[in-house]
């Protein structure tokens, strides 16, 4: 709704944050939006992806399972699809060690990571936009800029999305240096890093959402700004 309803206001364009040729507020926002929109996508596909470890047994072999079933693979293969099943999944890895790749956390995490270096880039221009006034985050009736300026407009929400999003995007080193670093059928190093930064993914995830939400639904656009400062420039770019 924001970028059709700005898709014909010029503003300046900005390469190497100075100012270029002209494009408009919608058009910028839709940059934003085709951003958004691959990482759901990628979100999407890992979910749709995303299968279940299986019955393998200790290494991966299900050693264990062939035993009990006396060497009989039909059975091993049925209880394996039979749990996946249960679990909720529609299949299963053909192969794993006693626990699934963790090159699957990665992948996971690679795409809801992505989305934190988002939301960085989006907070980033909103901040810009916001120190020239020409876009501006919700600010409430009652709210205070700064504790020693009170007439400042800071541009709070969007700090914090910047700073959630690099949180976020920083996470993605951590899915890499786990999966990098077991060894052979499995090492316990994982374990308490993935405790820690799975269930914060999805928090930090969840709450740069919420605020992209708030900021989106009350960015304010300041038009005679907008053109004013392209009026500043175009002596420049005669």
């Amino acid at each position: 709704a924001f970028a059709m309803q700005w898709k014909d206001q010029p503003c300046l364009g900005f390469t190497h944050l100075q100012p270029a040729q002209l494009t408009t507020v919608g058009k910028r926002a839709c940059v934003w939006i085709q951003d958004l929109l691959m990482d759901l996508r990628a979100m999407q596909r890992v979910r749709d992806e995303l299968c279940f470890r299986g019955v393998k047994g200790t290494t991966g072999t299900q050693a264990s399972f062939l035993q009990i079933f006396d060497g009989d693979h039909d059975k091993v293969e049925q209880l394996d699809e039979l749990v996946t099943k249960k679990a909720g999944f529609a299949g299963c890895y053909p192969i794993a060690t006693q626990t699934y790749s963790r090159k699957v956390d990665l992948e996971v995490g690679s795409a809801v990571c992505n989305f934190g270096a988002t939301c960085q880039r989006i907070s980033t221009d909103i901040r810009h936009l916001a120190s020239w006034k020409e876009i501006e985050e919700p600010f409430e009736k009652d709210q205070i800029g700064s504790s020693a300026m009170a007439y400042k407009r800071n541009p709070m929400r969007s700090e914090r999305l910047t700073s959630l999003g690099r949180r976020l995007a920083n996470l993605h080193a951590d899915f890499i240096s786990t999966y990098a670093s077991q060894w052979m059928e499995r090492t316990l190093d994982d374990s308490a890093i993935r405790r820690i930064d799975i269930p914060e993914m999805y928090l930090c995830a969840d709450a740069l959402l919420i605020l992209m939400n708030n900021i989106f639904s009350g960015l304010v656009v300041y038009p005679k700004r907008i053109e004013n400062r392209i009026l500043e420039e175009l002596p420049f770019m005669a």
